[in-house]
């Protein structure tokens, strides 16, 4: 198979990281189920969350969630100090569902709420394997109704502007929320936005294509569906649909959704048939394929065109909820 070509931009940021664009696996990698590798190799990319934040565009306040079996959880509200949008939005925040914290995405979901002038609410869901489905999904989605039942004491929003957004991991809670919100009768959803989401337990198999690029891996990939689904990841028969979005067999209903995905992300075709079933099934999508870029590459890579590009994308549709 031809190998795709990468964005010149992208190429020459791994250039200057003397990858060259190399596969990989020339690099040593965490091998399938090694959770505490990959969670400090996170900690290269997004710190440790103990870094100063500034509140210069966007405050900050902590506010305590109930959840089902008796405990809580945190919920971050990133509030911008210049609103444009009465629109308010429940962040759930990527990793894998086995990597990420609150602290490590501040600056990413500030700088989303700081561009759109849009108030997000982060949920601080409980990661597997310590905490397997159903309780990220459950966490998440005892967030987004705690955020709707709390909108006037979180600044106010009009209601019929209420949405869901996340990345990687987060995009797969987002959609997930949807279909919850819709099966439970919970709160009236406008949008979903889903960044790269990571939607099907089945994707275990890897395309010599992208191969060479690829930041989050197949074996990434295998590893956190394991820890969320145990011996049921992949199986024949799918886990809930809350869990695997993907393979939901009842898209309708759902709200208008954007989602993008570039095309070295091992999510690329999931993302794109998930788009097709929702266009299927009547609700409108916005879908954005970015090309020669991997899972991820505007945080590798923040100064590329292409970043800058796709931020604004994402900006633009929170502000249009």
């Amino acid at each position: 198979m031809t190998q795709l070509a990468v964005d010149p931009e992208y190429a020459a940021f791994l250039a200057a990281q003397h990858t060259g664009g190399e596969p990989t696996a020339d690099t040593e990698l965490p091998a399938v189920g090694d959770i505490e590798g990959r969670r400090e190799a996170f900690k290269g990319l997004l710190g440790t969350g103990e870094e100063p934040f500034d509140e210069t565009e966007v405050t900050i306040s902590d506010h305590e969630i109930p959840v089902g079996d008796g405990q809580s959880i945190r919920g971050r509200l990133f509030t911008p100090r210049e609103r444009q949008s009465d629109a308010f939005g429940v962040y759930t925040h990527g990793g894998g569902m086995i990597l990420g914290t609150i602290e490590q995405y501040t600056p990413i979901i500030a700088g989303y709420a700081a561009q759109a002038g849009v108030p997000l609410f982060a949920p601080d869901y409980r990661l597997a394997p310590e905490h397997p489905h159903p309780t990220p999904s459950e966490d998440s989605y005892a967030g987004l109704v705690w955020a709707w039942e709390h909108l006037d004491e979180l600044g106010g929003g009009d209601p019929d502007r209420f949405f869901v957004i996340g990345d990687s991991a987060g995009g797969n809670l987002a959609a997930g929320l949807a279909l919850m919100a819709r099966d439970r009768r919970g709160p009236k959803l406008a949008k979903q936005i889903l960044i790269y989401p990571m939607l099907d337990d089945r994707t275990v198999v890897t395309d010599p294509a992208i191969a060479p690029f690829l930041t989050w891996t197949f074996e990434d990939n295998i590893t956190g569906w394991q820890a969320l689904l145990g011996d049921s990841a992949g199986a024949l028969e799918p886990a809930s649909p809350y869990a695997v979005p993907g393979r939901a067999s009842d898209l309708s209903g759902l709200p208008d959704a954007f989602i993008d995905v570039g095309t070295l992300d091992i999510f690329r075709d999931e993302d794109i048939d998930y788009a097709k079933r929702l266009l299927h099934a009547g609700v409108q999508v916005e879908l954005c394929v970015y090309p020669g870029v991997p899972h991820a590459w505007e945080l590798l890579a923040p100064e590329t065109e292409l970043a800058q590009v796709a931020r604004a994308n994402r900006a633009r549709a929170i502000r249009r909820v």
